[in-house]
């Protein structure tokens, strides 16, 4: 059977294979004809990265804006946001509980001789405190301001998704209420550009495998695996609270929550957990992930271009996990033992920062600077988890994204929609 016409996500499964082989036999230094072949895999994998991200704004302006004009009357609105915000934040906080619940049961920081040395603590500990100095508590209210930018158009360049979100679903919900005319020429203007990205979208994805290959090859040739080593410990408790959500918690809330087979949705979402794995991005991997929940789980647009834009930016299950466990790694480490009130004030503040992290790679460490701030912990322990970051990033990534189909595929089913993840 030719490669070509293996479904795609085979295809992104081969590629990401071939990236770990190909990383791991070149590392940073092989070169061809002077050229280094991790200059080859960068600029492969910016290049597909750039193509997502491209289309990541108009995508969910248009999306946003005739999905909410599609619902039209406040109250379905109110409805839909109410069991989008419920279903968020119990994710959140599950997936916190299983983090902090694994992170207390191995104890990943508690280490025999000196902690420090072990770790290689000093190795970046100046320029890391110099570059979290100034993050604090409050900048959790930094978050909160962003939902209403002051330029939507800068907001959007610079990638503050939070208030494009929030002033599409305003453009959106008044879209409604103007004259006929009006009404019609916006909703077909905004709906023409969506096909436009969908048909985009498309284009871009034949791409995806051997984006995901250079991504994937160039990560592994410039860790190695040697990195890992002295981490194993936190390596393994991350992964495994990761894959406790991953494989149990999200499953459960999909049959008993949406009736629907667990299998038959990671197969259907397959192409998006892969792609969301290599690019580390929930942003970049939006447009994957609304073309398998409409084409392949067959939750309606209606649904999708409400729920998935939004768990892009604010359900992110995995990162608030993460943060958890970083955090009392780090105290471990330092030989501090958190008691039950702090550990709660961990996990409010991840909660919370989770929701107004960026959707790209390592944004995660801004956050977790400030819990360890507002807790009292030196910032330099950052250093401790920078040389695993990047592969736990792509881990928790998929499990960001896998929430937000989960999210989408519950809600449709809770709105009396029919032929989701039935057998095609």
């Amino acid at each position: 059977m030719s490669i070509m016409k293996l479904k795609l996500h085979w295809q992104i499964l081969l590629g990401l294979a071939f990236g770990v082989l190909l990383g791991l036999l070149t590392g940073e230094e092989a070169a061809l004809f002077g050229v280094s072949f991790h200059a080859v895999f960068s600029f492969i994998g910016a290049l597909f990265l750039n193509a997502l991200k491209m289309l990541v704004v108009p995508l969910i302006v248009s999306s946003i804006i005739i999905g909410i004009a599609g619902i039209g009357q406040s109250d379905a609105l109110g409805r839909l946001g109410l069991k989008t915000l419920g279903y968020y934040v119990m994710t959140s906080f599950l997936a916190v509980v299983v983090g902090l619940s694994v992170v207390n049961l191995i104890q990943p920081g508690v280490v025999e001789g000196n902690a420090a040395e072990i770790f290689g603590l000093e190795a970046d500990s100046g320029a890391l405190t110099e570059r979290f100095a100034d993050k604090d508590s409050g900048d959790i209210v930094e978050i909160f301001l962003r939902m209403i930018p002051t330029n939507v158009v800068e907001a959007a360049s610079a990638g503050q998704m939070l208030g494009l979100i929030f002033f599409s679903l305003l453009y959106g919900f008044f879209l409604t209420r103007i004259e006929t005319p009006y009404r019609e020429a916006q909703f077909n203007f905004f709906n023409g550009m969506f096909q436009i990205m969908i048909q985009i979208t498309d284009l871009v994805m034949k791409f995806a495998p051997i984006g995901v290959f250079a991504l994937v090859a160039k990560t592994v040739a410039s860790t190695g695996l040697e990195a890992f080593i002295p981490m194993a410990k936190f390596f393994f408790t991350v992964v495994l609270a990761l894959s406790l959500h991953f494989f149990v918690t999200l499953p459960l809330l999909l049959r008993f929550l949406g009736g629907v087979s667990p299998l038959r949705h990671y197969r259907a979402v397959s192409a998006a957990q892969l792609t969301a794995f290599s690019t580390a991005s929930s942003s970049a991997t939006l447009p994957i992930t609304m073309e398998c929940v409409e084409k392949n789980a067959g939750v309606s647009n209606r649904t999708s271009s409400f729920v998935l834009p939004l768990g892009a930016t604010v359900n992110m299950d995995g990162t608030a996990l993460y943060e958890c466990v970083v955090v009392l790694f780090i105290a471990q480490a330092y030989g501090i033992e958190m008691g039950l009130a702090t550990q709660l004030v961990v996990v409010l503040l991840a909660l919370t920062t989770s929701i107004g992290v960026a959707g790209i790679p390592a944004a995660s460490l801004v956050a977790i600077a400030i819990i360890l701030s507002a807790v009292g912990l030196p910032l330099e322990g950052i250093g401790l988890v920078l040389a695993v970051d990047r592969l736990l990033d792509m881990m928790r990534t998929t499990v960001n994204i896998t929430s937000d189909s989960c999210g989408a595929v519950i809600i449709a089913k809770s709105e009396g929609e029919q032929g989701i993840l039935e057998e095609q």
